[in-house]
């Protein structure tokens, strides 16, 4: 009886050691990840094979030079099983890459790309940790114009980076596209005496041997064009909006006179409020360069301004918070979600101040009436390098005809609902589609085609629609 029990049990125990062996992983099969995250538009931008989960971005910054050091750390987690990958960084040299401690091979593509392998496969599903650092004098590397400018040195010395969509890989490995948002920290070090402000919440600021060394935090999700860094001998003006959210404006010098449009962000940010719901960012203020560039931007929490901005500059880029920040595009066909907003909410302020939106609008349209290069520029899938032409003057008039066309109440409701509906995600112009429709109860495909994706002024029905026919 004892012989055969232990035999049974060697058999069981057999069984039990082949059930195990079920339970290992499955076999890898690694490929490298895509060199794109597959926008049309830009199809450079961006890279596939993992999702970022935060950057931490160290750099030491030397203004006289001209020179950064940096060292960043991206966490993401494998999409697939990667044999290596790609992170955006333009221009900079880089000494060492480092993949959750142990070293990984690198090279450049095309001076836009690090490609990195790993010692060996990622599997998918896991959460890995780059660690690149790197160095160079960034305001060196080549840009392409437009909204895209660059890291920049101001004229006393310091240094400013906005651009879009290109802005991040500038001065710290990213995966650049806006489909792939994440969380932010910066570490920075400057001489004492300069200030950098940045994104999301001040951490601390701390004086040692010369130097100065301030953190900021975003713990919101934030699309890669949107961070930022400022290094300047600022004025620094911090305060909180009603509901406790810190606020801290920055003014360069020579930008001190504009103090006063940027008191008003409060009362601006309470009107936006109330059009489109509770603010959705984890800091608010500004930062107010003394620089004449072409265009401001909504960085995110904190939007950069050039000299020439005013209050409805303000109103504009803050509308952004909502719009494009914390409800981002995913193609950048559809820009629309972002800048016919924020433009018409500049309508909207000036609608508080008594101006009559219809007899403004009437004018616009006769004033345009026959320009066929007005009316030609579509909204949304206007093709690549076509974003910008129409989103800031026809994208008013379509959001004031839309606004006309599903009625008051629908349309509030549309205001509310999109950024509450997609708040701190990506969102497309089709979602945008069918949420105008279900929140009008209304077939308006044709109305949206006519605007939106119409060359030719729109037929007098779409033109005209509700209180604009008196």
């Amino acid at each position: 009886m004892r012989s055969r029990r232990l035999a049974a049990i060697a058999i069981v125990g057999v069984l039990a050691l082949s059930a195990c062996s079920t339970d290992e992983p499955p076999p890898m099969h690694p490929s490298a990840g895509a060199a794109s995250a597959g926008d049309p538009y830009y199809p450079g931008d961006g890279n596939g094979g993992y999702d970022a989960l935060d950057y931490h971005v160290g750099v030491g910054y030397d203004p006289a030079s001209g020179h950064l050091d940096g060292d960043t750390t991206v966490t993401a987690k494998a999409t697939q099983d990667l044999s290596r990958f790609d992170l955006d960084l333009r221009g900079l040299d880089v000494q060492t890459v480092e993949i959750d401690g142990q070293p990984a091979k690198f090279s450049r593509d095309k001076a836009l790309k690090l490609v990195v392998t790993p010692a060996s496969p990622l599997r998918a599903g896991t959460t890995f940790h780059t660690r690149v650092r790197y160095g160079g004098d960034p305001s060196k590397t080549a840009h392409e114009g437009g909204s895209e400018n660059g890291w920049s040195r101001s004229a006393d010395g310091g240094a400013y980076m906005v651009g879009e969509p290109h802005s991040a890989a500038f001065w710290f490995p990213v995966n650049e596209t806006p489909r792939d948002k994440a969380t932010f920290t910066l570490t920075a070090h400057v001489p004492d005496g300069w200030t950098v402000i940045s994104n999301g919440r001040e951490q601390g600021t701390s004086t040692a041997a010369g130097k100065t060394t301030t953190t900021w935090t975003e713990p919101n999700p934030i699309a890669s064009y949107l961070t930022t860094i400022a290094i300047d001998k600022f004025t620094v003006e911090r305060s909180a909006l009603p509901d406790g959210t810190p606020v801290v404006s920055a003014y360069a010098p020579g930008a001190e006179a504009r103090e006063g449009t940027g008191s008003q962000l409060p009362e601006v940010l309470a009107f936006l409020s109330s059009k489109f719901g509770p603010y959705p960012q984890s800091a608010a203020g500004g930062i107010y360069l003394d620089e004449g560039i072409h265009f401001s931007l909504e960085t995110q929490t904190r939007p950069t301004y050039a000299k020439w901005a005013e209050l409805l500059t303000l109103v504009h880029e803050n509308a952004h918070q909502w719009f494009g920040d914390s409800v981002s595009l995913d193609s950048w066909s559809d820009i629309c979600l972002n800048e016919c907003f924020a433009s018409y909410a500049q309508w909207l302020w000036s609608e508080r101040e008594g101006q009559n939106l219809d007899d403004r609008y009437r004018t616009a349209v006769e004033i345009t009436h026959d320009s066929t290069d007005f009316w030609s520029r579509k909204l949304t899938g206007m093709g690549a390098g076509h974003e910008f032409e129409g989103v800031y003057d026809k994208g008013i008039l379509a959001m004031h005809a839309l606004r006309r066309r599903m009625g008051e109440t629908a349309f509030d409701k549309l205001l509310h609902e999109w950024p509450a509906e997609h708040r701190h995600g990506n969102a497309t112009w089709d979602q945008f589609e069918q949420l105008v429709s279900k929140v009008s109860g209304q077939n308006l495909a044709a109305f949206v085609d006519d605007w939106f994706r119409g060359t030719k002024r729109p037929a007098d029905a779409d033109l005209y629609p509700g209180s604009l026919r008196s």
